[in-house]
């Protein structure tokens, strides 16, 4: 293995119960594009829980883009890790589903509905966006997101934890359907839309 790989903490913690929620949700066969992949331990985690499929991450980083081809090395299901950045142009393809994990809330608000937009074309119809970390439901949040909040705004005042209705929202206006929502190990939502049929 190359010394490029990256290690997150927050990836080992929350790796298998996101694989749980995957479980019942991802085909058999088919392309998962994975956005914001980071350090890769993901993606290579998810390939080898899920071998029918065909798993392409990427990141704007090339150094996240180091350390993702690094960990994939002796994994054949996981495609070298692509530049996409959300804001900017997105590449010619096509997939079953999109997994954006902990992404949003570090990210300005225009990351979100260029998220929607993006995975609605590159996603088959009745394909899945898989959304995954912490969302205010009903104006609410726990305890401990609002400090997780003020920590992520004291590093860029444009981050935050996003309103749920807000991303539904997004995701309606370019064809997704409601949102899915599973509770989490510490505070994270898992959030499923799926894009309707043409």
């Amino acid at each position: 293995m190359s010394d490029a790989r990256r290690e997150a903490p927050a990836a080992a913690r929350n790796r298998d119960p996101i694989t749980e929620v995957l479980r019942g949700i991802l085909p058999a066969q088919g392309t998962v594009l994975e956005i914001a992949s980071g350090s890769g331990e993901h993606a290579v985690h998810f390939a080898r829980a899920f071998p029918g499929l065909t798993f392409q991450p990427s990141d704007p980083e090339a150094g996240a883009r180091a350390s993702i081809d690094a960990w994939a090395e002796d994994v054949p299901n996981v495609l070298p890790a692509l530049e996409l950045d959300v804001l900017g142009p997105w590449p010619a393809l096509r997939a079953q589903a999109v997994l954006c994990i902990n992404m949003i809330h570090i990210a300005p608000w225009e990351a979100t509905p260029a998220l929607m937009a993006g995975a609605a074309a590159v996603l088959e119809p009745g394909g899945l966006l898989y959304l995954y970390g912490p969302y205010r439901v009903g104006g609410e949040m726990v305890e401990s997101n609002h400090k997780f909040e003020a920590w992520l705004q004291a590093r860029d005042p444009r981050f935050g934890v996003r309103a749920l209705e807000d991303v539904a929202a997004e995701a309606a206006r370019v064809g997704f359907g409601p949102p899915g929502v599973t509770e989490m190990p510490a505070n994270n939502l898992s959030v499923v839309f799926r894009r309707s049929a043409a």
